[in-house]
């Protein structure tokens, strides 16, 4: 693909002088700030995970701090089921 942009003196300024500090040319720059927002932008499985879990966050019931003290309400439920108290 070819691609003509149009930009401004400053990015004009900003371009060579990462030509100069890299020794890449405009093509090679431009994939990799494709490369590097591709990389920003596309979701990994572990953010789509996260978003995910987001979503989810407060759908479930119980205690607030269930994930802390799961282990007494366990025995709590174990001891009212089985009577071992």
């Amino acid at each position: 693909m070819r691609i003509n942009a149009r930009i401004d003196d400053g990015y004009r300024q900003k371009l060579e002088a990462i030509q100069q500090a890299t020794d890449l040319n405009t093509t090679e720059i431009i994939k990799k700030a494709i490369d590097l927002l591709y990389e920003k932008t596309a979701l990994t499985g572990r953010e789509k995970n996260r978003k995910l879990l987001e979503m989810l966050a407060g759908t479930g019931h119980g205690p607030a701090d269930g994930s802390v003290n799961y282990k007494k309400y366990v025995a709590e439920c174990l001891d009212e089921k089985f009577g071992h108290r």
